[in-house]
């Protein structure tokens, strides 16, 4: 059997220096002892997450951190999504992620309209179905603001904007557009007058909260195939995450993707849940990826203390605990600690920046209050790829 190997994934964790923390990213302001210490204990390198002209989403950095090239086997963000929901697609369907949002005054203020509850955002959609569903456009519900509508012959081809992308600015260069955009268009159009007077936002509105003002559209493709885990790499595990695209990539892999009560994809996750069901993969299988999903959205919220001190939490919470359950088997194994991309509060967006991983083969023994620790930051190597994440993983998973 192949060692059993751990990755423990920072969403968004990299950033750029922030006033707010003294001119420290919120990686380097973080306390992180567990994870400084294992980055003595092992390497340090800086890896590139996403091929050049391709942008750095979740989606495509999350990939090559599988092991797969994107450039070779992305479609689009949407099919990958749907996939996590257990979706199913027809070869002529094109599935398109449908975000609830917050827009005022023709500006982005939210992508996720306040982290609308699932229940909440049930109401809405259901609403939107009733209205704009039927003639081959079908909307599924996800998790809090992240959605699913699958079109028949849909316009695969339309230009459309990630709304996390463009927080603070207008929306009237970003709207769909292109082969098929006016379309798509419409339909997010016709959604701001089901939402205007909802009982749903009027609540929202009544407590302080951000409403949702309208669906947007965007990330569309068809179908994605992905080569199993079994077959690609001899190996059986699973992947722990509270949102649906990094659960799609899980489906299409073959890797088991448990569902964890309370798993949020936010700082009020269930952390031990998702510690205890990463090790119970690991149990049984070699290969378990654990995704947390908070730094990211601190980020696109443009909060430097909330995304420092959701790090804090990544290390107190899932790095220390998965470390001690790896360590009490006493067998060998290697555990690797890194972010798919950089989201730097100051942009409330994506940035292509190469990011830090950390790889350790152990047992380590204990890592006592003495223990050297090592930078764990965005300046390693002077901040320069050492590796290309999809060629990295690919090499140790196939080992």
């Amino acid at each position: 059997m192949a060692i059993k190997t751990l990755v423990i994934l920072g969403d968004g964790m990299g950033d750029f220096p922030c006033e707010a923390l003294d001119g420290k990213t919120p990686l380097q302001a973080a306390a992180m002892p567990t994870t400084r210490k294992l980055a003595a204990a092992g390497k340090v390198v800086m890896i590139r997450t996403a091929p050049e002209g391709i942008y750095p989403g979740s989606d495509v950095c999350n990939l090559g951190l599988l092991g797969y090239h994107p450039g070779e086997n992305y479609t689009g963000r949407a099919p990958i999504e749907a996939a996590g929901g257990h979706i199913p697609m027809a070869p002529n369907q094109v599935a398109f992620r449908c975000n609830l949002v917050t827009v005022q005054n023709d500006t982005m203020l939210d992508h996720s309209s306040g982290h609308i509850s699932d229940a909440e955002a049930a109401e809405l959609i259901t609403a939107v179905k009733d209205e704009l569903g039927g003639n081959g456009k079908v909307f599924h519900q996800g998790v809090s603001y992240r959605h699913i509508l699958l079109w028949d012959d849909g316009p695969a081809d339309a230009i459309t904007q990630a709304p996390h992308e463009i927080l603070d600015k207008s929306t009237d260069g970003y709207l769909p557009h292109g082969s098929g955009g006016e379309a798509v268009a419409e339909l997010m159009e016709a959604s701001r007058a089901i939402f205007a007077d909802h009982p749903v936002n009027k609540a929202r509105i009544a407590t302080g909260k951000n409403p949702a003002t309208q669906i947007w559209l965007w990330g569309q493709g068809k179908a994605l195939t992905l080569e199993p885990y079994a077959t690609r790499y001899g190996r059986s595990g699973g992947i722990v995450t509270a949102v649906d695209l990094v659960r799609g990539l899980g489906v299409l892999t073959g890797l088991d993707v448990p569902r964890v009560e309370g798993a949020t994809g936010f700082t009020d996750t269930n952390y031990a849940g998702k510690v205890e069901a990463t090790l119970a993969l690991l149990e049984d299988g070699d290969f378990a990826y654990c995704h947390i999903e908070a730094p990211d959205e601190c980020g696109h919220l443009g909060d430097p203390i909330q995304k420092r001190d959701a790090i804090s939490d990544l290390d107190l919470k899932v790095v220390t605990p998965l470390l001690a359950g790896l360590e009490a088997k006493g067998e060998p194994y290697r555990l690797i600690i890194t972010m798919d991309h950089r989201t730097p509060c100051i942009l409330r967006g994506h940035s292509p920046d190469p990011v830090p991983a950390i790889i350790i083969e152990g047992p380590v023994g204990p890592l006592g209050d003495d223990a050297p620790q090592a930078d764990f930051d965005e300046f390693v190597n002077g901040g320069e790829a050492q590796e290309n994440s999809w060629e990295w993983m690919d090499g140790l998973l196939g080992e």
